[in-house]
């Protein structure tokens, strides 16, 4: 594919986000460690314990580097980490890396089976409340989809488990995985992301469909004697499901790294609780990992969603999406 609409190609067009990815990782990455290791005093404390002595700190110092500049530091923290050194957790025990990666595949099936209830249930919600705009099945939608996203996590997670788990007695109360997978041990944590998102993106999809059905072609469509399901499948949806589809791209690394508050709920072994206990003990080096694998998929997911919206839309052209994105 040459060009998008006549304008930028593909290629360019890739190779400046590309470039815009590497310098958000890159400004993210030097602030993370500013913060976390500009000051080497507090890095040995946090490291050997408040109760470690003096002598023992400015050895460990020493030892590892720390009396080097600041900038030296930050580079040779940065050539390690591109090459896969991630450092040692201090709190685990254990090499970042492999400690961070079951945890993301842990997370990911998590938010993949999340993803798969969020979708079409927002979707269709959406869909329904947007075509019939003004009627009862709309206003319920409406009233459904405000009182959940309104609802925090932990009051969803406290809610279902008293329904479930101690009245109800249908679903155990944790989800820890301790004896392998377990379908039955997702459903729980499943509904609470699912209550919490699906109303969102059940908003933005009706607000977008009542726009559509009010546009001149879908009058046209009608008016042509194509039956409602023709005209709502073949040319409503595919315009409709422009602005649902970059919030669905957004709930990715909300679902990776924003879902602390279920995941420690329900014991669930995943990314989220992994960078809980990270900050709560100054896991410096786990902190630092699992804060750029963040941000990885924030800009991967953007790359996506930017994708996305120019193959619903050809009428907008990649390099509208770039001026949109920052990218020049």
């Amino acid at each position: 594919m040459a060009s998008v609409s006549g304008y930028t190609s593909l290629p360019g067009w890739l190779l400046r986000r590309v470039a815009g990815m590497v310098l958000t990782m890159l400004t993210v990455s030097f602030l993370v460690f500013a913060v976390l290791e500009l000051n080497i005093d507090d890095v040995a404390v946090k490291v050997l314990g408040q109760f470690s002595t003096v002598d023992q700190r400015q050895a460990w110092l020493q030892e590892n580097g720390y009396n080097a500049p600041f900038l030296l530091r930050y580079l040779r923290w940065l050539g390690e980490f591109i090459t896969g050194h991630w450092g040692t957790s201090t709190y685990y025990r254990e090499d970042v890396l492999t400690l961070i990666l079951p945890r993301l595949g842990a997370s990911g099936i998590l938010a993949g089976a999340a993803l798969l209830a969020i979708v079409p249930v927002g979707l269709l919600m959406g869909i329904i409340a947007g075509v019939r705009e003004g009627s009862a099945v709309d206003r319920l939608v409406s009233v459904f989809a405000i009182v959940t996203t309104s609802i925090p996590e932990f009051a969803s997670a406290v809610f279902l488990t008293a329904l479930f788990v101690f009245w109800l007695g249908w679903l155990p109360g944790v989800s820890t995985m301790a004896d392998g997978f377990h379908l039955r041990e997702l459903i729980l944590p499943v509904s609470v992301l699912t209550l919490y998102s699906a109303g969102y993106i059940a908003r933005m999809t009706r607000s977008s469909m009542v726009d559509v059905m009010q546009s001149p072609y879908i009058r046209t469509a009608r008016l042509k004697g194509n039956s409602m399901r023709r005209v709502i499948l073949h040319h409503a949806l595919r315009n409709a499901l422009i602005t649902p589809v970059t919030v669905i791209m957004l709930q990715i690394p909300w679902l990776l790294s924003g879902v602390i508050v279920v995941e420690v709920f329900f014991a669930y072994q995943g990314f989220g609780t992994l960078l809980y206990q990270a900050a709560l003990n100054t896991d410096i080096d786990l902190i630092e990992a699992c804060t750029m694998v963040s941000v990885a998929v924030v800009v991967f997911t953007q790359v996506g969603s930017d994708l996305l919206y120019a193959w619903l839309n050809p009428r907008m052209s990649l390099r509208a999406l770039g001026r949109s994105s920052g990218v020049r």
